[in-house]
Order: structure tokens, then sequence, then C-alpha cells
């Protein structure tokens, strides 16, 4: 293979190019990690207390640059290549992170359309400084190039294409082999010192971005069940019961980091200013059920909990590993719209955030969502600061609800209260109220709380605002609204900790705490007589507390739908015996607390038909 580049006046011998090219990734691997969003000199200190971290994010691009020099037959050119690639995915990272809170994965990159569309559609401020500086070292490595070659390979017939391709196959080779490996070990990824274990863009941060992203190429995997039988599993989804239900239109509204946190002892807000003062109004409602939900994840996770709440499978359940569901999707799968689309509903998604997100667009097509709606496709959207409001996303579920003909299922997923919890978060020169509590806090807890709690009032004021709207209507209303997640209040849950929450206790009394969002569940007087509200009510057996998972079943059945399909039907089995699982703990009807080895039983079968509906089942 001819070199198309000029020939070098300096050629170094292949034990120099070898030390080049460690050199030289060394030098990208620190370029990388100053291009992360984080501190560079904290970053490099912790690197120092657990020096593992330096070859670990440094390897993969040493073995990527002799791959690209064996390819080029130029250690400088291959830095140039290797740079460019490995910084350019850094910066993507803190772009990410900044503008929505969460890292790049190796799966991103099957979604390069969705990325690319979403450039044009959102304000994304990208780092300058960083992008310069990684074209100017690109650049510059390129120039060497031109003035220092390598020497030959010393074996002759190993010098043309033939070395070169198996050249790069062997490096690539031992990339791919530790990938599978050492970077795949959990065990090793989690034994690192970070400053929130549970807050995956604060891992990448502190892990650095390399690691992290070779780490990750192994997870949101969806692993096959043991004793998985595919013709046993198409028995239990063989249809059995009959879509029809009672026509009452259903509104479902996930709201961000929405909880009852406020209502702890440790809060000294009056009645009257209570954060959630709509949300107590409306549990004491004749027509209101009210609990708590059991959500995948803590601090994060949003469209882990969609998936959990819209399809009845578990996203903690499908793999060993740590997986996000919505990454996992690629088929058309049963979900709460198909059933109510089935019923002649008009069914129908919204979301004030971007489509490509979590792959958003085409995962909720292939949910069946009739209509989906992003922030692209909304006009005059009203902000706070950086976030599309409540107030804005209420209003369109009213305009949604007046412009249908046929009973409604609808789905809004909300924003704003989406952290940072920084005091800039809605602009220079708000005024926050302080956090009303009766112990002292830091700065850094109060700062956080008080900001939070300033969303917090909205999304109780939205709850208010569709509760009154929905009052009002002469047709038949039921609507659900809960949180996604608590909301990420500090590294080492910081404000939990101050405020003496069990959710930050190393041995809380309630072991679902850091996982638990409020609910209601509420119909209007049209939709309570059509339903036979307690009649209803006490037959739905809903316990105080309930996964995620089972929160769709229990509408479906709540409106009449509870047998639409053999899959809800057996949910609403398992949720009367299991209300929560969470990983290797469940919750019993009595409130106790067990290990779910003691239920594997009807666990591995919902495991098993979770996996057939993932990898196999038809839906037309």
């Amino acid at each position: 293979m001819k070199n198309p580049f000029p020939r070098p006046r300096v050629r170094l011998s292949l034990p120099l190019s070898l030390l080049a090219a460690a050199a030289l990734a060394g030098g990208i691997t620190l370029l990388a990690l100053w291009c992360q969003p984080n501190s560079f000199r904290a970053l490099l200190s912790g690197f120092l207390r657990q020096p593992l971290l330096i070859v670990l994010n440094a390897l993969p691009v040493f073995l990527l640059v002799l791959a690209a020099a064996a390819l080029l037959r130029n250690v400088f050119f291959a830095a140039a290549l290797a740079n460019l690639a490995v910084c350019a995915l850094s910066i993507a990272n803190r772009v990410k992170i900044e503008v929505r809170d969460e890292p790049v994965f190796p799966r991103d990159l099957a979604l390069l359309k969705e990325v690319g569309s979403a450039l044009g559609s959102y304000d994304i401020r990208f780092p300058a400084v960083q992008i310069g500086a990684v074209l100017v070292f690109t650049l510059a490595l390129a120039a060497l190039g031109l003035f220092i070659g390598c020497t030959p390979f010393p074996i002759e017939r190993l010098r043309g294409l033939l070395g070169s391709v198996l050249g790069a196959a062997a490096g690539l080779a031992a990339l791919a082999g530790l990938i599978l490996t050492v970077y795949a070990s959990k065990d090793l990824y989690q034994s690192f010192q970070v400053s929130n274990a549970e807050y995956v863009p604060a891992v990448f941060n502190d892990l650095g971005f390399p690691y992290a992203f070779c780490h990750h190429f192994t997870t949101y995997l969806v692993d096959r069940p043991e004793g998985f039988r595919r013709a046993e599993a198409e028995g239990w989804d063989s249809p059995t019961g009959s879509g029809e239900g009672k026509d009452v239109s259903v509104i479902m509204v996930m709201n961000e980091a929405f909880s009852d946190i406020t209502d702890a002892e440790v809060f000294t807000y009056p009645a009257q200013e209570a954060p959630l003062s709509n949300l107590h109004a409306l549990r004491r409602d004749p027509h209101a059920l009210s609990g708590h939900v059991v959500v995948p994840g803590f601090a994060g996770g949003t469209a882990n909990t969609e998936f959990d709440v819209l399809t009845g499978m578990q996203t903690n359940a499908l793999s060993a590993s740590t997986t996000s569901a919505m990454r996992v999707v690629n088929r058309n799968l049963d979900s709460l719209f198909r059933v109510f689309g089935d019923g002649g509903y008009e069914t129908s998604f919204y979301h004030p955030g971007d489509n490509w997100f979590y792959n958003r667009e085409n995962v909720y097509r292939w949910f069946g969502a009739g209509e989906t709606r992003f922030i692209a496709d909304m006009e005059a959207p009203e902000y706070k600061g950086r976030w599309v409001t409540d107030d804005y996303a209420a209003g369109l579920i009213e305009e949604l609800f007046e412009a249908a003909e046929d009973p409604v299922f609808h789905f809004t997923t909300t924003i704003q209260n989406h952290m940072s919890y920084t005091a800039d978060k809605y602009g220079p020169d708000y005024a926050f109220p302080p956090a009303e509590v009766s112990v002292p806090l830091s700065e850094e807890a109060q700062t956080l709380l008080q900001v939070y709690v300033e969303g917090l009032r909205d999304a109780d004021a939205m709850l208010g605002r569709l509760w009154r709207y929905f009052q009002a209507q002469s047709r038949p209303v039921v609507l659900v609204y809960w949180g996604d997640h608590l909301p990420y209040l500090g590294d080492k849950m910081l404000a939990y900790s101050e405020l003496g929450l069990d959710v930050a206790a190393a041995d809380p009394q309630d072991p679902f705490a850091p996982y638990k969002t409020p609910f209601v569940i509420w119909a209007n007087d049209a939709a309570a007589d059509v339903l036979d509200w307690d009649r209803a009510v006490e037959s739905l057996d809903l316990p105080e507390s309930v996964s995620a998972c089972f929160l769709g079943a229990a509408v479906l059945e709540l409106t009449g739908r509870g047998e639409a399909t053999p899959w809800f039907g057996f949910l609403n089995q398992l949720r009367r015996e299991l209300p929560v699982v969470q990983r290797t703990l469940c919750q019993l009807p009595d409130g106790s607390v067990t290990d779910a080895s003691s239920r594997q039983d009807l666990l591995q079968k919902w495991r098993k038909w979770s996996y057939y509906k993932l990898q196999y089942k038809e839906v037309p």
C-alpha cells in the first residue's frame, strides 16, 4: 500500500514509536478529561488517590493510537485521528450532561440521526475553548506526522497492506477483549470512590469519560432469564380477555422530581403556605385514591419510570447490570396506549423536551401512542429559566381535552423541576423564599432546597389547575398524577442528610424510602358515577405503596380493563401478592418486607414474559 503522505525527515525506531504512542495517548487522555464538565483539578486529585483510574482511562486511547498507527504507518497521524475521535466524544458528553443531565453512552452512536436533528432545535452552548484546543492539538499532531515517521516493520512481508490490517485488527481486538472483561467488570467499576454512585453523570465525571464510556459498552442489556422457553411464554400471551371497559378519559401526568419530602416533620411551613397544598386537599377528596409509587431509581431515570408504568415491565429486572429501559426497546410493545387505543380512545404523549432524548420519538411509536408532541411541536412555549413551565404543560392538556371527540388516554412527562437546583436556575435575579426547616442547614443545602421547593410549588399548582379544570367538566375523567423520582439534592445526599430524612440513613427504617414518590388517582363526579367509585376502589385492593410497574395495570383495572390482555391481568394478580418489588426485596400486602427469592415462581414468570415481549412478540 503506497503511503500518500510525503516522506518524513526523521524516522522513529519501533521502541521509540511505542514510547511515543504511549506518551501521546497520555496527552490525548488528559485533553479528553479536561473537556469534561467537572473541575479538572479535582478530577486529577481524585485520580492520584485512585491511580488505577489513570491506567483505565489511558489504556483504550493507547490501543486506538496503536491500531490507527498500524493503518497509517505513522504514530503522529494516528494520534491526531485518535485525539479527534476521543475528544469529540468527550465534548459531546460534556454538552449532553449540561443540556440534559445525562452522559454519552455507546448506544448513542446508533442514534446519530436523532442527535443531528437535535442540534438545530436546542439552545446548546458549545464549549468553544475546548473545541479550539482539540482542533489545535489535532492539527499539531498531524503536522508533526509530516516530519516524523516510523521505521518500517522489521518483518518485510508484514510491511504492506496485510501488515497494516493485521496490526490494526490486533489493536482493536485487544481493546474489545478488555471492554468485554476488565471494563465490563461491575465490581471494579463500583469499587472506586465517587461523589454520588446513584447519579450517573457524577460517576462519569469522577471516573473519567474514557473509562466510563468503555464500561457502558456492556450495560443496557437484557438478560435471558434462566429456564426461558419461547413456546411457554407464547402460551401465556394468548388472548383471553376483552379490551372493553368504562368510557372515561384517563389523563396521566408524571411530574419531574415531584415528591412529598416537604411533608416531613423537619419542615415548618404553615399549613396555608405548604408547598403541596393542592395535593393535601386532593387527598381528602372523596373521589381520590393516594399513596406512593416505588420507582426504579434515585434522583434520575425519568424514562425508566415511564417505561415501567406504561408497559408493566420493570427496568431493574431486565438485567443484572445497570440498564436503561428505553434504550433496549426496538420493537412494538404492549402498553397502556395500545389497550386504550384498541378501545377507541384518542391516545397521545406530550413532553416539553427533545424527541431524541432517550430515543422517545421512536419508543413512543413502538408503544403505540397515536400522537406525540415534543418541544419542537409546541407553539410559544413558556419558560421559567431554561425549562418549559408546568403551567404551560397543563394548558396543553386542557387544549387536547377540549379538542377531542372520543375519550382520551393521555400521558405527559413534565420537565420544569429538572435539576440542577442552583441559585441561577430561574435567572440571576430570581428571589427564592427560604426553605423553612427546624434544623440548621449549610449554604449549599439551603440553596438546593429553596430552588427545588420553588419548582415543587409549581408542580403542585399544576395539579391544582388540572383538578379544578376537570372537576368542571361534564365528561368523565380520571386524573393520575405522580413523581418520576426523588430530587438530587447534593453529593452524598447532602440536603437529605442535613435534614435527617430516612432517605439518607445508612440503615433506613424503610428500605424503599429513596425510591418513593407520591401518587394520586382522582375521578371527577362524572367519572365517579360511571365507575361506581367506592366499589371500584374497594375491589382494586391498591395498597399505600406499589411499584411503578403496577400503577398502569391498576389504572386499567379501575376503568374496567383489568383483563384486557392476559399480561395486564397477570400484573394485577402479581401486584396483589407482591405490591412492591425492588431488586432483591419485596413488600407483602401487610407491609412486611421479604427477600425476593421467596417468591421466585411469580417473579421468574414475570421476567420470562417480559423477555419474550422485548425480544420476540410481534405486535402489529
